[in-house]
């Protein structure tokens, strides 16, 4: 086993931009890069491996043939893959919705549900997203708004900056607003309801479809239960900064501010790194990855790896 170097596919939804592309060097056609999927074993999107022996084959291609040790102990309680990363460009808004819990989701989309984590990479001056409702309702009044498009008056609309954290646990309603980079750290599903989308128009030219039912059933009318902005334990290890910003028992996530050299090993878990800036090079036995910005590498559980350089990266495991 060895360290992977991973190609995202991207996503072209109709409301991304072109940073993804311009800013972090990802090679498409597509004129959006709205999303680009980091670590992804998903049907919708799957990582094509780049480096090594197994170059050209998918992620899963090379988990079966790895076998359940590469995942690590921690995985063995889950049926698949357990986490999905994402690199998210809003330029415009997204719509309003809400994702089910493992519950919900296993017996009506046949799929995990979905909690998950956003850090806010970069965004423009003044911009907010939605987490959440100002005040508990209740589901009444969360059906009578959405009918009379009242909705929003009662969303909690959050002012965020450069480095927030918000943790979105299944059933907390949410939207990221324009002119915000974000990265997601997920369950691995693609369950989504939506609950609004401001009567937008799909690439069909028609209203994009939303899912009130179901948003009904899963939806937590309250308050956010949850801190949220610039949050998480932060520990210095050498001239290393480990900011801590999420840690449940889906997955948890790291920003490592890397500035000399340090080992990763682990026997419970694989190791996501993701380079949000800078440069890094990961070496072990046999070889090493000189990583950029905009890359991502998984590391299997139980290899010993040593990590130098100087950089800005997402550190996720479960």
């Amino acid at each position: 086993m060895y360290p992977l170097l991973l190609k995202p596919p991207i996503k072209d939804y109709l409301w991304g931009g072109t940073k993804l592309k311009a800013d972090f060097g990802f090679e498409t056609d597509k004129d959006i890069t709205a999303e680009a999927w980091m670590l992804s074993a998903h049907k919708d999107g799957m990582n094509i491996v780049l480096n090594g022996e197994h170059k050209g084959k998918t992620i899963n291609d090379v988990l079966e043939i790895w076998g359940k040790s590469a995942l690590g102990k921690n995985a063995e309680k889950f049926t698949y893959f357990p986490i999905l990363i994402k690199l998210i460009d809003a330029k415009q808004k997204l719509s309003v919705q809400v994702h089910p819990d493992d519950n919900y989701a296993l017996s009506v989309e046949s799929e995990y549900g979905k909690t998950e984590m956003w850090y806010v990479v970069d965004c423009e001056e003044g911009a907010e997203l939605v987490y959440g409702f100002k005040e508990n309702i209740s589901k009444e009044e969360f059906e009578r708004r959405i009918k009379d498009n009242t909705l929003t008056d009662v969303c909690n609309s959050v002012p965020v900056h450069k480095g927030d954290v918000f943790f979105i646990s299944a059933g907390t309603l949410h939207a990221i607003g324009e002119g915000i980079l974000i990265a997601e750290v997920q369950q691995n599903s693609n369950t989504t309801y939506r609950v609004s989308d401001y009567g937008r128009l799909g690439a069909d030219g028609k209203p994009r479809e939303l899912h009130i039912k179901k948003a009904l059933d899963v939806t937590k009318c309250e308050k956010p239960q949850i801190p949220y902005g610039n949050i998480g334990k932060v520990i210095t290890s050498g001239k290393n900064i480990i900011r801590e910003l999420a840690v449940c028992n889906k997955f948890s996530a790291k920003l490592l501010n890397l500035n000399e050299r340090m080992d990763i090993y682990s026997s419970d878990s694989f190791v996501s790194l993701i380079v949000l800036d800078g440069n890094a090079i990961i070496k072990w036995n046999d070889g090493e990855i000189n990583a950029k910005k905009g890359d991502s590498i998984f590391i299997p559980a139980n290899l010993k790896t040593k990590l130098k350089g100087n950089a800005e990266i997402l550190y996720s495991h479960i």
